[in-house]
């Protein structure tokens, strides 16, 4: 009887399907997308930009900054106050030295705003700047 209980037990301990390779296959596809993959970066809020006929689509634009209706300047999700605007696009210039600023203004946004975040990346070292519209 023992030897019977055994050998039902050798056959189904045979019968089992490893699946480790299988899971290696997996977690290796799920690296390479990870790594593969690109974000899309947001500034954190919706702003209602003007609209311009002669728009252009900017490829490398990694610093994204909004100014809201309200003059409240945001990079990343966070409210950053105008003062702290230039460290903050120098770390992210740092991190990428081929992208390039884009500032998402409000259409009832102050030019005042607009103007400082502007001279803010220019004195961070970015000196290509663009402003975001709405196509025609």
């Amino acid at each position: 009887m023992r030897r019977m209980m055994a050998r039902a037990t050798a056959d189904e301990d045979e019968s089992a399907i490893d699946i480790t390779p299988m899971l290696d296959v997996v977690f290796i596809m799920l690296i390479f997308f990870i790594v593969t993959a690109t974000f899309v970066k947001e500034s954190g809020i919706d702003v209602n930009r003007p609209e311009a006929a002669t728009a252009v689509m900017q490829v490398k634009a990694n610093i994204l900054i909004a100014i809201d209706a309200d003059n409240e300047i945001w990079i990343d999700r966070r409210r950053i106050d105008v003062r702290a605007v230039r460290p903050n696009i120098e770390r992210l210039h740092a991190e990428n030295p081929q992208g390039s600023v884009v500032i998402q203004a409000d259409k009832e946004s102050k030019t005042e705003t607009l103007i400082s975040v502007m001279d803010a990346s220019r004195s961070a070292g970015v000196f290509n700047v663009a402003i975001a519209a709405e196509a025609q």
